[in-house]
This record gives structure tokens, sequence and C-alpha cells, in this order.
């Protein structure tokens, strides 16, 4: 049988092109390899999003039509929404009863994020318990792999302490200690040279109006020591050459950065070329997400197909773990 994987993403917005090459691009390629289970992470949304829960709902439609139209297969993989599945919640709670406070609060990322979030109000005891309900997410499911950057080491961890604990607690072994795989992460900036965000203002958006994206392309940040066209360029400290890696093959990425160098090409015949190979790429994207769009009541069937596969198995892991809880004595 094949290993389990479960991945999720929040619906707190749009998703851009780094959500793809950090995420997407990534899930279509384990859907053979793996049994793979992509939720809809809302009750994650909620956390830091609960003063603007109203968006949500349509997140959730925006952002699953995006993972199918990236290529996301419904056949190979079971999509759903966190929220639809009740166990998420209750076995949530099981697993905070034996996490210890000093654990959450030293997770490397929680102070991190309270600082970039604090706008939102994540002061609160559902933020402080966000890798518990992430524990939980994975567990449910019986995950074997976390497909996970370097950075989300730590909360993967903190998942297989909170088995060790349970299994050690109520004397029965009920999950599999997630292993992670690494995923290369990307170095893809915002359209400005810094972090990819909504709140930067600085995204391509995947479901973004073309001729907004080629505008933008061609407005983007290069070489800030580039002054003239006959200067010689550093392609490494330029962001438009980052997205060339993306978009571009290996040898054309490999020749823009010798004429880079070379000064045989100027900044904005570089945006243009890339502008240009930026619209071809989204393009099936677009159409694609359309075309599912286009049909009434396909997308919210895929959903509710992946609901009841989810309910299916997160059923019989609760049925587990309520055994193990009240009558290990």
């Amino acid at each position: 049988m094949k290993k389990r994987i479960l991945s999720g993403m929040r619906p707190t917005g749009r998703l851009h092109l780094g959500h793809y090459f950090g995420v997407l691009q990534n899930w279509v390629a384990l859907q053979d390899e793996f049994d793979c289970f992509f939720m809809v992470a809302d009750w994650h949304a909620l956390t830091s999003e609960w003063k603007n829960s109203g968006a949500i709902p349509g997140n959730i439609r925006e952002n699953a039509a995006d993972w199918i139209a990236a290529g996301v297969d419904p056949e190979k993989s079971v999509v759903f929404v966190q929220s639809a599945v009740p166990e998420h919640a209750e076995l949530a709670l099981v697993l905070s009863c034996i996490t210890p406070l000093g654990w959450l609060e030293r997770v490397p990322t929680y102070k991190e994020a309270q600082q970039q979030l604090a706008e939102k109000g994540v002061d609160n005891y559902a933020f402080l318990g966000y890798p518990v309900l992430q524990a939980a997410d994975i567990l449910l499911y019986k995950g074997d792999v976390v497909p996970v950057g370097e950075d989300q080491l730590p909360h993967l961890e903190l998942t297989r302490e909170i088995v060790r604990r349970f299994h050690s607690t109520f004397g029965r072994e009920i999950f599999p200690e997630p292993a992670a795989r690494l995923t290369p992460t990307p170095r893809l900036m915002g359209l400005d040279g810094r972090r990819m965000s909504k709140s930067f203002g600085n995204t391509i958006d995947l479901s973004e109006d073309l001729a907004e994206v080629e505008k933008k392309a061609k407005a983007m940040f290069t070489d800030p020591n580039r002054k003239k066209r006959t200067d010689p360029g550093n392609p490494h400290i330029c962001n438009v050459f980052s997205f060339h890696g993306m978009l571009n093959t290996k040898e054309r990425h490999a020749t823009i950065e010798a004429d880079c160098k070379a000064a045989r090409i100027g900044c904005v015949e570089c945006k243009g070329e890339l502008a240009g190979r930026m619209l071809d790429w989204l393009r099936p994207i677009q159409e694609r997400r359309a075309a599912l769009l286009a049909e009434p009541g396909k997308l919210d069937r895929i959903l509710e197909a992946g609901n009841a596969r989810a309910r299916e198995v997160a059923a019989r892991t609760m049925k587990e773990v309520r055994e193990a809880v009240f009558k290990s004595r």
C-alpha cells in the first residue's frame, strides 16, 4: 500500500505564484507516489482571521478551484474541507489534554508569528494551540509522511512528541510517528523584492487578470546597481531572474544569466520576456479553472465527495482514540 500524506493550506485569500511554487507544485508531483489527503484548513484560518471570518467560505471555493486547475486531481487525491470533518476538533481537544503549555510556548515560530499578525488579535488560546490542531490533522488520517520545509520541522517534531505521549499515557499504539518529506522552498520573492505577501501588495495571483499580470511583470524591481543598459548586471540579486528560473527552461535561464552579466540583454527586455512567459504559463491554469467553475455544482460535488471520504477515515481513527482514552484503565 502507498504511504499516506496529509497536507493543507489556509484559505486566507487568493492564491499566488508563491503558493504554487512553494506548495502546489509539490502536491501535484506527490499524487502518484502517495495516498494524498489535501485539506482546505479553514479552522486554522479562523485562529488568525476570526475578525474577518465571513471571507473564509468564499476563499475555500477559490482556493480549491486553484488547486484543481493547477493539477491536484480529485480522482487521485482526497480534496476536502477541514471543518466538514468534526473529528478534527474532537481529536485536537483530546491531544490538548496531554500537551504541556511549555511545549507550545517553545515552538520557534510562535512568537515570530504573533508579532507579524499582531493586528489580527492572535494573542488567543486557539493560536497558541495551533500546533495541536495541526497534529490532530495529521494523526486523524494516520499520515506516514508530511511534506515540509526545514522551517516547519519543529512543528512536525512536536507532533511526534504528542504521539509518544499519547501512546505512553493511554497504553495503546494507534498513530504512526509521521516522517518529514523535506521539500525545496524556492527563492521566489514578491514583485518588490520582499517576501511575497498579500499584505505587501506584491503578489501575482493564479487567477489574476492577464493584462494586469503583464503590467505587474514589466514593473518588477531589478538589479538596483544596474543604472544603464550597457552596465553588466548581477542576475543573482535580481528577482526577475528568480522568476525566469521558475518559468523558463534551464537552458534559457542560463542564457539569460550570461546575457545579463555581459550586458547583452537589458532589464526592460528581460522583463518583457518574463511577462510573455508568465502569461503563457498562467493561461492554461486559468482556462482549466474557468471550465471547472462553468459546470454548475462540479466543485461542490468534488468537495462533498472528498469530505465524505475524509469523514470515513476520521471516524475509524476516532473510534480507536475513544476506546484507548476511555478504556485504558
